[in-house]
């Protein structure tokens, strides 16, 4: 039987999300009244797994920020939720590493007919837009819908390399 997850956290090099960055990972009254939950609690693991198998490999909690372990490639080192979520605002700080590539997918579907989630569901890019050691494209850059919507160029602010940066 398939879970349809619809949030997956996804890393193909390092990214960190954050719970103490901006002082952030914690929910104001208003916020849990309306049903907001964490999807990290910026200490463990827990409500994590690998994306098609059980467990969780390649990660790590490094000052109250998710880290990869950098092992990661184009058929593993994906995470997801452990939790199904279908109706959702996401708001998450990160920062990239110098040619860092990354991304956070969502509406996947998770099942044996997928060997990677990118496969199923679109991708909110990450990249080192200034020094990737490749030509990109703008719908490969920073906040671009990868491979389907190109991000703003025009509005963009320059994420740099090691700086935190928050996405919604």
């Amino acid at each position: 039987m398939k879970n349809i997850h619809y949030f997956l956290f996804a890393v193909v090099l390092l990214f960190g999300l954050s719970a103490t960055s901006f002082g952030q990972n914690k929910l104001s009254v208003a916020q849990k009244q309306q049903g907001y939950k964490l999807l990290f609690d910026g200490k463990s693991l827990n409500g994590w797994k690998n994306y098609n198998a059980p467990g969780i490999s390649g990660w790590t909690v490094e000052d109250g920020c998710l880290a990869a372990s950098g092992t990661g490639g184009d058929l593993n080192g994906y995470i997801m939720t452990e939790k199904q979520y279908d109706n959702f605002d996401l708001t998450f700080e990160w920062r990239i590493a110098a040619q860092g590539n990354s991304g956070v997918l969502y509406h996947v579907i998770e099942g044996t007919k997928f060997k990677t989630p990118y496969l199923t569901g679109p991708e909110y890019q990450l990249l080192d837009d200034v020094g990737f050691p490749e030509p990109v494209k703008d719908w490969q850059l920073t906040g671009a819908d990868y491979a389907m919507h190109p991000a703003d160029v025009a509005n963009k602010k320059l994420n740099p390399v090691g700086q935190w940066n928050s996405s919604r």
